[in-house]
């Protein structure tokens, strides 16, 4: 069965830089290991390859550490990034909205 590919990925392209950003987005609440992070469907060596350049470009914050272990979450302080979530949002909302008014004309009578 073929996965069905999301909106987010619809607009802007799917590569493993888009996949990245959208599950952070997604996951916005949370703080991520880097080994979390390849549940965005990334292999250990490109998420590696293209994780420095989201901290580097502040799109990810350190949120803390344990022992060895880092903690890394989107950083919803950058202006970019929240640029990103209400385009994020506005794709599902609009979605969302264009499915319930489907709704509605199936349920009003003629």
């Amino acid at each position: 069965m073929k996965e069905e590919k999301s909106l987010f990925l619809e607009y802007v392209g799917d590569s493993p830089t888009t996949r990245l950003l959208q599950y952070l987005i997604e996951g916005r609440d949370f703080d991520y290991t880097l080994t979390d992070l390849m549940g965005a469907g990334l292999s250990w060596s490109t998420l590696n390859r293209i994780f420095p350049k989201f901290l580097k470009n502040k799109i990810v914050v350190i949120t803390r550490t344990i022992g060895k272990i880092k903690l890394y979450k989107i950083n919803l302080q950058n202006p970019y990034v929240k640029k990103f979530v209400e385009f994020y949002d506005s794709i599902i909302f609009k979605r969302l909205d264009e499915k319930n008014d489907k709704k509605m004309k199936l349920v009003v009578p003629a």
